[in-house]
């Protein structure tokens, strides 16, 4: 169980990975479905896929689950390439309620799975500028080992935020989606499963990841783009 401490931590050092999309090791069976809240494997490591934006083809999930390059579900099949990825999760068993958390994974979507946007539970899991974490407020996370449990937000910090009071985690759960339910129905992404600290399951903010996330491939197409203007 990790801790959370008042102290400062140093900042552990940062990575970043492009993967080469043009070479997918194998295809996806017919009619595999890729939908926030599936079960991922990236090398040896199980993770959950946290959001899917249906027009880039991209799949969210947590940094720390990266791995080689390819992408698959739990019968082996091949959903895509891992593409970028940022993690600075401290590497130890303490983290300041002043460390700034970024941990996310890009993967771009093979062109033959097809994309659902409900959640297991069957709910749309959507996006809302408006709406975002903050003390108090009803929190539902959704992992592949422990399926949707729910609480509140325990306390917002630097791109993260802790939940107590009925939100469970398990290894595996990493990357998974959280997210809010609102008075009209929807269910609306506030972030992406990072780790438990103390006795608090904690999550990335999605503000952070999305904008990290997407400044981060913007870059990269543009770095591209000069490549063959050179």
């Amino acid at each position: 169980m990790r801790q959370l401490l008042s102290h400062t931590l140093r900042a552990l050092p940062v990575f970043f990975m492009m993967a080469a999309l043009s070479a997918w090791p194998s295809h996806a069976d017919p009619g595999v479905q890729v939908f926030p809240g599936m079960e991922i494997r990236q090398d040896s490591n199980l993770c959950t896929i946290g959001f899917i934006d249906p027009v880039a083809r991209v799949a969210f999930t947590a940094g720390h689950c990266r791995g080689s390059g390819s992408v698959g579900d739990r019968n082996g099949n091949v959903i895509g390439m891992q593409a970028a990825f940022h993690d600075n999760t401290p590497n130890g068993a303490t983290v300041d309620t002043n460390h700034v958390i970024s941990d996310w994974e890009t993967i771009q979507l093979a062109g033959d799975v097809g994309i659902n946007p409900a959640l297991p539970t069957g709910r749309i899991l959507v996006e809302d500028p408006a709406i975002g974490a903050a003390p108090g407020m009803p929190v539902c996370h959704f992992g592949v080992v422990t399926g949707e449990s729910c609480g509140t937000v325990e306390a917002v910090n630097n791109g993260w935020f802790t939940m107590a009071n009925g939100v469970v985690s398990a290894r595996g759960d990493s990357g998974g989606p959280v997210y809010t339910v609102t008075p009209d129905g929807r269910a609306v992404i506030l972030g992406l499963f990072n780790s438990t600290w103390g006795q608090y399951p904690a999550a990335v903010s999605w503000p952070s990841v999305s904008g990290a996330a997407r400044h981060t491939i913007v870059q990269a197409s543009a770095d591209s783009a000069d490549l063959f203007v050179q």
